[in-house]
């Protein structure tokens, strides 16, 4: 008989989760939790609580509770000076990141918390990099200070040994923003000026106010072709110097073009030129330039080890605890890991014991107990009480470095040229051939000046500009769009590379499962109050994992008296618990049950008699089922886990009898059959995975996308981040990117129209400027609404707009 449970419907004052216990209440409020109630009691003591006029039920859960001197590491002045960025004895300057940002309700508290504590000056919020800038006076409040305070009002500093080891200031690269303003600027003011001429006709301007606003125009343009256009030239050299023609080239011999024969007609007063249609090619191109690269600003794709390491660990030395920098373990040492630590060395337990969570590093689901004696390898959390560890390997020697290291393999397949490159050199070699022929043909009539014009007008008005606005444009929205679903690419390439996928390998463990949630279901006799209280008080002496799950099932305290208990390991436990004998483990060990398969199972018997047994599975993310029915109809799908085969039947029955499942696989083996698929297979591989013992697969794959919990906190470097919560979403999420060629085709050939109308007057020698002037602009406005609008067709066809 499977046991219901009601919950009831009251929501937490500060973060809005279900209240199972009614009783923690202040003023007529009621929270989940203590730590959400301190939290309350803190802003309203500080006249702070617009914090939750602004959002309904703004505030994260407190699910830990803080450890007094779990910062007191900031204390030492070596650690805390490596994070501050300025000070000058009155005024410290210190960034922190905060995962928990999430909200304006987030943002405004953050900037106000000057009132809690007169010690910080000021305090600015980043809300992309999720980032908080605090000025603080170091004589009122201590760097330690700052930290506690950000951590007692919920948004705890995500401080990692990747932080210390910056020995400057991150820098933030701004190169393109002034690339971006100065074409403008120079664009518009080009632009404005050359009103007079074209629509005078140079009839009616006085000569000295034409000579002076040429050479303005000029002076505007030369920042315009030397400065702002300079990574086009770079790239297109860089491109000639490996024998192979990129997009850029003919963008750079256009730019060249055009300049070249706007300078000659000023200085030969044979015409005003083009100089504001080339201002305005490059500023639209850097703008869809500057899309594309948006995403990559603001998520961290590219993490080393560093940044899964706590700054310091507590070391015992002489009976007396000191805290010490994480690089600064030695071997031999006594380090102590204190409850949800991560264990940052490999080390043997010394003392206490442990219960390590090696989801992150392995894939296993289910903490591991460790005895006395026995090695703990780094990557680990304690998931237990406070435990000793001695010392065995140093950081830069441990099981987590050397994974990290060895996996950091570069891809073994070398990227295909993209098929824009290859459309802009066919283009290119169109334009030439036209432009020869139209030239060739004005100078066999003897026409010299026709046929210069002929040949400069069609590479002005033909550029291969629009291709790479179309394209710069096109995956700048679809980068956009795709970000508004917390699906987050590392560049624009990615996206004509996940195009070409044709096989799917998904991780288990955190990726399809959600981390540390299980389901539990009863089948047998009923389980009385006295008989779950029984059961209960016998599973209070296991620490196997599984005795934990059912024990908080049960919900029950365990009050009996037991006379005796025995555990058997790797079997069960028994006991005598009310002059009755209980055995609770594997079904092996009770007996008498029938093996229920695909999950970890609890057998338990009363008397030698069999009452029933606790079937414990996986929580799958939501919609993974739907999306594994959906790809299986495009794609060759693959599953390979760190975790055991308990599972296997229920995924080959979702998944499909083709789909590959490898269960066991320790991250060399993932890295190994990744390998195997592109070799031997010849396959275009798409991996999936969230923890470190997938980095290498990652890597290795021919597109790495890491599932997260949050975008900004844990992520082996991959190609992409997505969501959790959006992994359902994979499916449409592929086909939108497949649709993104053709928008770039369409609203190339949109584009064209405009070129074929300017290439009829060009190979006639008889273009005006002005008639150029309005044909360029009015191109690259049209690819921008177009691409702006398909991109938005497409996203709404594959329900990928107002997500939240």
């Amino acid at each position: 008989m499977n046991s219901l449970k009601t919950n009831t419907i009251l929501l937490c004052e500060h973060c809005g989760d279900t209240c199972q216990n009614q009783h923690i209440t202040l003023r007529n409020m009621v929270f989940c939790c203590d730590g959400c109630k301190s939290v309350y009691q803190i802003l309203n003591d500080y006249n702070l609580c617009e914090y939750y006029d602004l959002n309904n039920h703004p505030g994260l859960k407190q699910t830990n509770h803080i450890r007094k001197e779990k910062f007191a590491f900031l204390d030492n002045p070596e650690i805390a000076n490596k994070l501050i960025q300025f000070t000058d004895g009155s005024r410290t300057h210190v960034t922190f990141y905060l995962p928990q940002i999430h909200c304006s309700s987030c943002l405004w508290l953050l900037e106000h918390i000057h009132r809690i504590n007169p010690g910080i000056t000021s305090s600015r919020v980043n809300f992309t990099n999720k980032e908080v800038f605090i000025i603080f006076d170091p004589l009122v409040i201590s760097m330690r200070g700052v930290v506690e305070l950000l951590t007692h009002i919920g948004y705890e500093p995500h401080l990692s040994m990747e932080d210390v080891s910056r020995h400057q200031l991150r820098h933030i690269d701004r190169t393109r923003w002034y690339k971006i303003g100065l074409a403008g600027f120079c664009f518009a003011n080009i632009m404005m000026m050359s009103f007079p001429e074209y629509f005078s006709d140079g009839a009616t301007l006085e000569p000295l106010i034409k000579r002076t606003l040429t050479i303005i125009i000029v002076i505007l343009s030369l920042p315009v072709i030397t400065y702002c256009a300079s990574e086009f030239f770079i790239n297109a050299w860089n491109g000639l110097k490996n024998k192979y023609l990129n997009i850029d080239a003919p963008i750079a011999l256009a730019i060249l073009i055009t300049f070249g024969r706007s300078l000659y007609e000023i200085i030969t007063a044979t015409g005003t030129g083009y100089l504001d249609s080339m201002s305005g090619i490059v500023f639209f191109m850097l703008i869809g330039r500057w899309l594309q690269d948006k995403t990559y600003q603001t998520i961290s794709f590219d993490r080393d080890f560093r940044s899964f390491f706590p700054i310091a660990v507590n070391v015992l030395k002489d009976n007396n605890i000191k805290t010490v920098p994480v690089d600064q373990i030695k071997i031999n040492d006594i380090i102590i890991i204190h409850h949800q630590e991560l264990i940052p060395v490999d080390a043997i337990l010394s003392k206490g014991h442990a219960e390590v969570d090696y989801s992150f590093v392995t894939g296993e689901s289910l903490p591991v107990n460790v005895n006395k004696g026995e090695i703990i390898y780094a990557g680990g959390k304690q998931t237990g009480s406070i435990i000793e560890l001695l010392v065995v390997k140093e950081v830069s020697q441990s099981y987590l470095t050397n994974l990290w290291n060895k996996e950091n393999t570069s891809k073994t397949i070398s990227a295909q040229h993209s098929f824009i490159d290859v459309m802009g050199r066919y283009f290119t070699y169109i334009i030439l051939t036209i432009g020869a022929i139209a030239g060739g043909y004005w100078l066999w009539k003897g026409e010299t000046h026709l046929m210069w014009n002929a040949l400069t007008t069609i590479l002005i008005v033909a550029c291969p500009c629009a291709l790479l606005l179309s394209a710069s444009f096109t995956r700048g929205n679809i980068l956009r769009i795709l970000s508004l679903n917390k699906f987050y690419l590392k560049n624009a390439n990615v996206i004509e590379s996940m195009s070409h996928i044709g096989t799917i390998v998904f991780d288990k463990t955190g990726t399809l499962t959600e981390n540390h949630k299980t389901n539990v279901s009863y089948a047998g006799m009923f389980l009385s109050p006295t008989l779950k209280t029984r059961i209960a008080s016998v599973l209070n002496h296991s620490n196997h994992p599984l005795s934990k799950v059912v024990l908080l099932y049960l919900d029950t305290p365990p009050t009996s008296h037991i006379e005796s208990f025995k555990i058997t390991e790797h079997q069960g436990i028994e006991a005598w618990v009310d002059e009755h004998h209980l055995k609770i483990g594997s079904q092996e060990f009770v007996g008498g049950l029938m093996p229920h398969n695909g999950k970890s199972n609890v057998a338990v018997s009363i008397d030698s008699q069999p009452i029933g047994v606790f079937h414990i599975t996986n929580t799958y993310r939501q919609g993974v089922f739907d999306l594994f029915k959906s790809l299986k109809r495009k794609y060759t799908l693959s599953l390979i886990s760190g975790d055991n085969n308990n599972e296997e039947t229920r995924l080959r029955e979702k998944m499909g009898n083709d789909c590959v499942l490898l269960f066991e696989q320790s991250p060399y083996d993932k890295l190994d059959y990744i390998r195997y698929l592109q070799d031997t297979k010849k396959e275009k591989v798409l991996m999936i995975g969230d923890g470190l013992n997938d980095a290498g697969a990652l890597k290795e794959s021919h597109i790495g996308i890491a599932v997260c919990d949050d975008e900004n906190n844990f992520t082996p470097a991959a190609d992409g981040i997505i969501h959790a919560s959006k992994i359902s979403l994979m499916d449409n999420i592929l086909e939108y990117i497949k649709s993104g060629k053709k928008i770039i085709l369409l609203s190339f050939a949109i584009s064209i129209a405009y070129n074929i109308i300017g290439l009829f007057f060009a190979v006639q020698g008889t273009l005006s400027p002005i008639i150029a002037a309005i044909l360029m602009p009015c191109s690259s406005i049209s690819i921008i609404l177009i691409t702006f609008g398909l991109s938005q067709l497409f996203a709404k066809k594959y329900n990928l707009v107002n997500s939240e």
